[in-house]
């Protein structure tokens, strides 16, 4: 086989080894835009071919026994085109997540992440890869994140308002033990709980 020669799906496999990749080495890749690009055009192209081959179809040969007969080849089109849009779908969804992880990881600090600019030779290396995390994102991955943001916040402000749960405090384990040890500082008599007095 050349190098010319490729099959259908080709490109989406090689989306989703980029995508294994960046899970395997723990990293969040450059966003592959003309990958992504690559696809979608062979999309296009995939539905041009199935267009094509239904109009050289007779409309008295489709119907045999009152079910719609499809040819092989539409077949294949179509199902190039499903796994091509699992694999676009599955690479975004992969990159969100990792997001989401990046910005849970820095404490909900969004500047953190986006922050592009210089800053003294004592932060440099944290600078560097901030923005170099920046430069790996799309313009609509870092819209993303400003619309995570806002709502993060906005859930914040308006639900926890009244409670005392923060959301960006660190979990650093969670208990073990189902019961509770309580420290009785004065007696108040007899307590009613729900399944019993104590």
């Amino acid at each position: 086989m050349s190098l010319s020669t490729r099959q259908y799906g080709d490109l989406a496999t090689q989306l989703v080894t980029e995508s294994r990749r960046s899970t395997a080495t723990d990293t969040l890749l450059k966003y592959n835009d003309v990958l992504v690009r690559s696809i979608i055009r062979e999309q296009r192209q995939l539905e041009t071919l199935i267009q094509e081959a239904m109009a050289k179809l007779n409309p008295d040969d489709m119907v045999i026994d009152n079910e719609v007969q499809i040819t092989p080849d539409i077949i294949l089109y179509q199902t190039t085109i499903l796994r091509n849009k699992r694999c676009l779908l599955a690479y975004h969804h992969h990159r969100l997540e990792r997001l989401k992880d990046l910005y849970w990881t820095v404490g909900g600090a969004l500047p953190l992440i986006l922050s592009t600019s210089n800053a003294t030779a004592s932060n440099t290396s944290n600078n560097a890869q901030n923005s170099d995390i920046r430069a790996r994102l799309s313009p609509h991955e870092v819209d993303f994140l400003r619309a995570y943001n806002a709502s993060i916040l906005a859930f914040r402000s308006g639900v926890l308002a009244t409670e005392e749960v923060d959301l960006f405090a660190p979990i650093s384990r969670p208990p073990k033990d189902l019961h509770v040890h309580v420290k009785v500082v004065r007696d108040c008599g007899v307590i009613q709980t729900e399944t019993s007095s104590i």
